[in-house]
């Protein structure tokens, strides 16, 4: 495929965005701009590319048909996604699409008036792990699927030595933002992207979340660094969501249906195996199988990022869709409504304190369509 984008931020993930880059093919960055000067220079001799200091002239400058991946921090991206659409660009967003659901609404509309994309991250949902779990699904290999259990736990992240944490171009781990802004809206996006794009809308949200360690970094009260959520679908299973940055780390998913389970344990790892565990009576007693079989896909995928941890996931491949149904007018599978739903939902979680209770869902979206080797 062909097609242009440039960076607004080359922070920490701009690196992961860059190294993805360069397994897929024709894909052009036409410019970056980031406010920290030195940042960007040392970025974009790093990567071979060409910078723009000045904010104005980079939105000016963008040619027509450019995707913008808007990368900079959290508290600026409603106001940077506004100024992109209102300049006519397509934008490709960074989690979280904006930090309240009344922005995120603003955004979702003026994208549809000017018959621009809006996109959020993450994007792993297109990737063969989640693929390969929608099309067992699809496939009714567990039988219907009564109940999941998705975990997102990272570590108990504030004992790590994330002063240390430098991205490939020497960014450092903004771990101010980080603590700020929450494990919640930061990384629930990881499973629900692929819970939305499996059954579509979340009805119902019962949730709650808190700041277990309190004082983080210094930085007095920040967000909640624990939350528990129970999703309620309008059509799939009733599904319990954890994020912390204080359990110990794991990322499995479990699908548990009529005749088994179907399980990955590597969300930001496109390659993860997916496996299903058959269920059976063994001497009266109601068992998995302790030798799961992999489930495969039987066609190519896409492009693999050969690094370990959040660096094996191919974060090019929401742009490229994007960019992709440019190039063939068709339907973007990382609709608008896609975004805004996901925004509702990271927030119904994240804010839910302890008193929230039953949160219905004001916005909603379709399954996605499947990616074609996965059909």
């Amino acid at each position: 495929m062909t097609g242009t984008i440039a960076l607004l931020g080359c922070g920490f993930v701009a690196d992961l965005y860059m190294r993805s880059l360069k397994v897929m093919g024709g894909i052009t960055v036409h410019s970056v701009h980031d406010r920290d000067t030195a940042r960007l220079t040392r970025f974009c001799d790093h990567w071979q590319l060409r910078a723009e200091p000045e904010l104005a002239t980079f939105v000016a400058g963008l040619p027509e048909g450019c995707v913008v991946l808007n990368l900079t921090n959290p508290a600026e991206h409603y106001a940077l996604n506004r100024a992109l659409l209102e300049a006519g660009h397509h934008v490709y967003c960074e989690k979280p699409l904006a930090m309240d659901l009344a922005h995120a609404r603003e955004l979702h509309a003026l994208a549809d008036a000017r018959g621009l994309l809006l996109a959020s991250a993450p994007c792993s949902m297109l990737g063969e792990a989640a693929q390969t779990l929608g099309h067992a699904l699809r496939s009714g290999v567990a039988g219907t699927p009564r109940a999941i259990y998705a975990e997102l736990d990272d570590g108990f992240i504030p004992q790590a030595p994330y002063a240390r944490w430098q991205s490939e171009s020497g960014a450092a781990w903004p771990h101010e933002d980080e603590f700020r802004v929450g494990c919640t809206l930061e990384h629930a996006g990881y499973y629900l992207t692929w819970l939305i794009s499996w059954f579509g809308t979340v009805r119902k949200v019962i949730a709650a979340s808190a700041e277990t360690l309190p004082d983080k970094a210094g930085l007095g009260p920040t967000a909640p660094d624990l939350s528990v959520a129970t999703l309620f679908f309008e059509n799939g299973p009733v599904t319990r969501l954890t994020c912390s940055i204080v359990a110990s780390h794991g990322h499995p998913i479990r699908i548990f249906g009529d005749r088994g389970v179907l399980s990955c344990d590597a969300s930001w790892n496109n390659a993860a195996k997916v496996r299903f565990a058959r269920r059976g009576a063994v001497r009266r007693r109601l068992v998995e199988s302790p030798f799961p079989r992999r489930i495969r896909l039987k066609q190519p995928t896409h492009p693999k990022v050969k690094r370990t941890g959040a660096a094996s996931m191919n974060f090019m491949l929401g742009p490229a869709e994007m960019l992709e149904s440019l190039c063939e007018n068709r339907p973007c599978r990382l609709s608008s409504d896609f975004a805004l739903h996901l925004t509702e939902v990271t927030l119904a979680i994240q804010n839910a304190g302890e008193d929230a209770g039953v949160q219905v869902m004001t916005t909603r979206c379709d399954p996605m369509e499947p990616m074609p080797w996965a059909i």
